[in-house]
C-alpha cells in the first residue's frame, strides 16, 4: 500500500514538471487540443513511471497496457472537461487556483490507480 502511494506521488511530481516541458517539444495543434496532447505525455509519463517503480519499490506490479489505456482513457475524459468553462467554473469555485492541465493529469492518475 505504501508503495503504491509513493508510486501515484512520485508520477503527479514527474508527469507535472517534465510533461510541460515535453509538450513544448512536440508540434502544437491550438490552444482547443494541446490539452489532449497533455493528456497522452502525462498517460505515457505515468505507465513509464510505474514500470521503473515496479523494478524498484516493493509491493508494486508491473503495470500492463491495460494501465496505459485506462491512464490515457482518464487523461482524455480530464480534457475534454476543460472543454466546458461551467464545469472548470464550478471546479474552480470549490478548488482554488486549478490549471488547465491539472484536469488531464488527475485524470491520467485516476485512470492509472483504478486498472489492477
Amino acid at each position: 500500500m505504501l508503495g503504491r502511494l509513493v508510486l501515484l506521488l512520485v508520477q503527479l511530481a514527474v508527469c507535472w514538471f517534465f510533461g510541460p516541458e515535453i509538450v513544448k517539444k512536440l508540434p502544437s495543434f491550438g490552444p482547443q487540443l494541446n490539452i489532449f496532447m497533455y493528456a497522452v505525455v502525462f498517460a505515457i509519463l505515468a505507465w513509464l513511471i510505474g514500470v521503473l517503480g515496479s523494478i524498484v519499490l516493493k509491493d508494486v506490479a508491473q503495470p500492463s497496457t491495460g494501465k496505459l489505456s485506462f491512464a490515457l482513457v482518464g487523461g482524455l475524459i480530464g480534457a475534454a472537461i476543460t472543454l466546458f468553462p461551467d464545469v472548470t467554473r464550478a471546479i474552480a469555485g470549490v478548488v482554488k487556483g486549478v490549471p488547465l492541465t491539472a484536469y488531464p493529469l488527475i485524470g491520467v492518475v485516476l485512470g492509472y490507480s483504478i486498472k489492477r
